[in-house]
């Protein structure tokens, strides 16, 4: 796995610190308030919404917070000076990056994006310098290694394009196939652990060295912990041994 999917994985696989639980909450809870806002707060037919939700259980948030920020979301004035940005450019050995953010302080959060590029050996570019390089996919994530083949056939006949297999199976479609194909896995007996519309790499860059990975690793790392931002998607490949080790 690559990009999106490989530091997906890695996240995984790093211990879940009690100190970080406020900080995604309140990352999920924007997401939700921002969705709610722009779509209402019927999940059913607000697909940003629903998915706001399930990367909100995902992540553990409680049932409680979550509908709390619908109500912010769906309240008259209540969240107005949230917006969306997204920043663009390039880490160490020039791996493009994407960080999307929902903020109420575009100076706060650009200052904080561009000096985390900086610190750690890349640089924040352009609107429009790397965005070229991803395409919006669907994805969903199984808590298996592999699946039956007759749900793959049912996934494939639903609209599933890819499918990639590690620690955990990963299935690429088309956004608007993203509730078909997750439908057909839920009637199954696997457990979903998300499904979510990313932004996948056409081309990626190999990391090999370990001070390269260590430092990359690092910037999305820092990144990612940010309250105000919400994904962070990267073109780079780097086998398991080498993350085995800058994790070590």
């Amino acid at each position: 796995m690559s990009g999106h999917s490989k530091w997906a994985n890695i996240k995984r696989q790093k211990a879940v610190v009690d100190a970080k639980k406020g900080a995604i909450y309140a990352k999920m809870s924007r997401e939700i308030i921002v969705a709610a806002r722009m779509g209402g707060g019927d999940p059913q037919s607000n697909f940003r919404l629903r998915q706001a939700i399930d990367r909100a259980k995902a992540e553990g948030v409680p049932n409680d917070n979550i509908q709390k920020a619908i109500d912010k979301g769906t309240g008259a004035g209540v969240g107005d000076d949230l917006q969306d940005i997204t920043y663009e450019g390039y880490g160490p050995s020039g791996v493009a990056i994407m960080v999307v953010c929902t903020t109420d302080n575009r100076n706060r959060t650009a200052g904080f994006v561009r000096t985390s590029f900086s610190k750690y050996g890349g640089n924040l570019g352009e609107t429009g310098c790397v965005n070229w390089l991803f395409k919006e996919r669907g994805e969903i994530v199984i808590a298996s290694e592999k699946i039956d083949d007759e749900l793959l056939a049912k996934a494939i006949e639903a609209g599933a394009e890819d499918i990639e297999t590690g620690e955990n199976t990963v299935i690429i479609c088309e956004p608007n196939d993203l509730d078909r194909v997750k439908e057909v896995i839920a009637q199954s007996n696997y457990k979903i652990t998300t499904s979510e519309t990313v932004m996948l790499p056409s081309t990626y860059i190999e990391i090999s060295e370990l001070s390269i990975a260590k430092q990359l690793l690092k910037l999305l790392d820092v990144l990612e912990d940010n309250e105000d931002v919400q994904k962070v998607y990267s073109n780079f490949d780097m086998n398991e041994d080498l993350v085995k080790e800058v994790m070590s």
